[in-house]
């Protein structure tokens, strides 16, 4: 059986847990930042209507900055301020909308759990953590979290990357913070340390405190509400803990959450030294060929084909120039072959590889692919008909490309 965690890494004195709590809401109060999401949450009288909002902001700030989602969230909401518009939302409108945030397929599945709750639940939201995680979709247990504090007041905890910087540092805990065992201990402190009668502020403000003072690099201790409960504080100021440990102290290995003997406390990162994370793994190579099929419109606009990808995967259901994922190594006149067969069935006519024009590449980063893109155009006289066996297809001028559910990538490729 794994070792229990030692005392010293738990917050078990009452007086303590109310004085941290006590601290950190009343620099909640004081310095929070002002957020359309919390502003909606605060003066919606509505549970349900506040939820949606709650909802809505957590997903868009899933792997996104928050100066990033503000326009996002606004426009969001402005075009469906209920659950029950989105519900009614068709996909095509949802990705042209989320176009540019990234992770498109939490948009998808937003929607997808507003139609269950308008088709299945009466149009109520669940409105505890545990039920609001198993009935919706892209509904994990910190976003469920956040929802039945914020909206509903159960006092539950919460636990994103903010909050386990926070807790790491709060209480010296140096294992790898993104392991299983680690995660299910910081669940257990997030939950031991929630104030019931403010759970939501509370969540709130051990998150704000994260993204705004005990942040990864250069964290502003000075400035921190807690740092008199901060544990890798007091090991930066004091040194090492004495040889001898007290009862209270980590015994000499087996600890579950110490750092491991092999990542001795450098004392020139301080409390940086926390949390620790396992070696990130490095994100694969791809190589796509991708090619900007030219026309004259009706009107003489230049206009430029698109194609929509499939409905699963990577980028589902947005649309991109007709793109063909390349074999590593392939030299460049054999790509402008294989280029050209795929782009005969959507052109309807043979296309000549040597008329392909290397315009350059294009490197986009997703989270864990390096995206190479190899881009070429090819100019196209005469009308061409569209083959409606294929995935959807459509003309588009460079005003309508814009507004359409493509990504970031293929405005560069553009």
């Amino acid at each position: 059986a794994p070792a229990p965690p030692p005392a010293r890494h738990l917050f078990s004195d009452p007086a303590e847990i109310e004085a941290l709590r006590g601290n950190l809401l009343a620099w909640y109060d004081k310095c929070k930042r002002d957020l359309p999401w919390r502003t909606l949450a605060a003066t919606e009288p509505d549970a349900d209507r506040r939820a949606y909002a709650v909802w809505v902001s957590e997903i868009m700030l899933q792997q996104t900055q928050v100066a990033t989602v503000i326009d996002y969230y606004n426009r969001w909401m402005q075009k469906w301020p209920t659950l029950q518009a989105l519900a009614q939302a068709s996909l095509e409108e949802v990705n042209e909308l989320w176009a540019g945030l990234g992770y498109y397929s939490r948009g998808k599945r937003l929607q997808e759990a507003a139609r269950k709750v308008v088709s299945e639940l009466d149009g109520r939201m669940p409105r505890m953590a545990e039920d609001l995680q198993k009935l919706l979709p892209g509904v994990g247990r910190y976003t469920a979290g956040a929802i039945a504090s914020i909206s509903y007041g159960q006092a539950t905890g919460v636990v994103d990357g903010n909050v386990i910087r926070v807790l790491c540092r709060l209480r010296c805990i140096g294992a790898d913070s993104s392991s299983p065992a680690v995660i299910d201990r910081l669940w257990d402190m997030a939950n031991a340390l929630v104030d019931r009668s403010r759970p939501g502020d509370f969540n709130q403000a051990l998150m704000e405190l994260g993204a705004t003072v005990c942040v990864p690099k250069a964290p502003l201790c000075g400035e921190c509400p807690v740092k008199q409960h901060c544990q890798a504080r007091r090991r930066k100021l004091f040194g090492k803990p004495a040889p001898v440990p007290d009862v209270e102290d980590c015994g000499v290995g087996g600890c579950p959450l110490c750092p491991p003997a092999t990542e001795p406390w450098d004392s020139s990162l301080g409390v940086t030294n926390f949390p620790r994370k396992a070696a990130k793994k490095q994100p694969r190579a791809a190589r796509t060929a991708t090619c900007v099929l030219e026309r004259r419109g009706c009107h003489g606009a230049l206009e430029y084909l698109i194609v929509q990808r499939p409905s699963s995967g990577l980028l589902a259901g947005l649309w991109e120039f007709p793109s063909l994922p390349l074999a590593q190594g392939l030299q460049e006149e054999k790509q402008r072959e294989v280029l050209a067969d795929h782009l005969q069935a959507w052109t309807g006519r043979p296309v000549a590889a040597g008329g392909l024009r290397l315009i350059g590449e294009v490197v986009h980063i997703f989270s864990h692919i390096h995206q190479t893109y190899v881009v070429y155009s090819l100019p196209l006289d005469g009308d061409v008909i569209l083959d409606p066996a294929l995935s959807p297809s459509r003309w588009v001028t460079e005003e309508e490309f814009h507004a359409s559910a493509v990504s970031t990538a293929m405005k560069k490729v553009l």
